[in-house]
């Protein structure tokens, strides 16, 4: 899987170079000749899933073009511990200067990538597993892309391209029918989902014909019969949401709903550890 990087990707790049390089990497300047050489490789220091590899590379490359870049792994693949997944070979300066913003990009995403894996093996199949918008500002379109080379699927992306109400849009519009109802009479052919908080939403968000219901931190014995309300109407894609841990994940999984959406894929995840060593 390969990450076609955009130009905003580029600028935040540019960004995170300069938040660590600033004025110049004074130590390495002090240590190391101009112009002197080195070979580096990045290797796994854990078993994980990489996600990144295309986004470090473009670190590298925004930093000294004329760095050599061999990517030895890609996007997706299972890693175990020493595996190699990047060489870089130029000056050294250069190398240095950049080793910790490709480490942070590479760690971040791969640890994404790995839970998410790990989310996706305890479900077997049974649903799919979603991603929120809980990520990083500004890293979102990233973030999602490790969903994917983890096995998960994209939620919306944004507030523009799916129309999702929330329980703030219910109390303001003073109820599901109203909020409903005011969306088709600006979107009469979008694609609706609806979040709920109770089996009485449910049974209002079914009579109103929504494309899909989100049960929002609902029990387990309720879960199951407002998955059973919903089956019974037609066409209604049923979404699972709040407190998904892989510890409940299976149990929720065995109810059947379609999908199962999860912030902590992108909040609360725990990076995967590389280096980068002089060879």
């Amino acid at each position: 899987m390969k990450y076609e990087l955009s130009n905003e990707d580029f600028a935040i790049i540019r960004m995170a170079l300069t938040e660590d390089i600033g004025e110049g990497d004074i130590t390495s300047a002090s240590i190391i000749p101009k112009g002197f050489s080195v070979s580096c490789e990045i290797i796994a220091k854990e078993e994980g899933v990489l996600a990144g590899i295309d986004i470090a590379e473009a670190v590298f490359s925004e930093q000294d073009p004329k760095l050599k870049i061999d990517k030895e792994k890609r996007n997706g693949e299972i890693l175990t511990s020493g595996d190699r997944v990047l060489q870089v070979s130029g000056e050294a300066r250069e190398i240095l200067c950049t080793e910790r913003t490709a480490l942070n990009f590479l760690q971040r995403l791969s640890g994404i990538a790995t839970l998410t894996k790990k989310f996706v093996e305890a479900v077997s199949g049974r649903c799919k597993i979603y991603d929120t918008r809980k990520t990083t500002p500004a890293l979102r379109r990233m973030e999602k892309y490790a969903i994917m080379a983890g096995g998960g699927g994209n939620h919306r992306f944004g507030l523009f391209d799916e129309i999702l109400i929330k329980e703030n849009h219910i109390a303001i519009a003073c109820g599901i029918e109203e909020a409903i109802r005011r969306v088709r009479e600006k979107h009469p052919k979008r694609f609706i989902e609806i979040e709920t908080e109770n089996l009485e939403e449910v049974k209002t968000a079914i009579s109103c014909g929504v494309s899909r219901i989100m049960l929002d931190n609902f029990s387990l014995s309720e879960m199951k019969e407002a998955i059973r309300l919903i089956r019974e109407a037609e066409n209604i894609e049923i979404e699972v949401s709040g407190n998904i841990e892989l510890s409940n994940i299976k149990e929720i999984a065995e109810l059947a709903p379609d999908i199962i959406s999860c912030g902590k894929l992108t909040h609360s995840l725990s990076s995967l550890d590389f280096s980068l060593k002089i060879l």
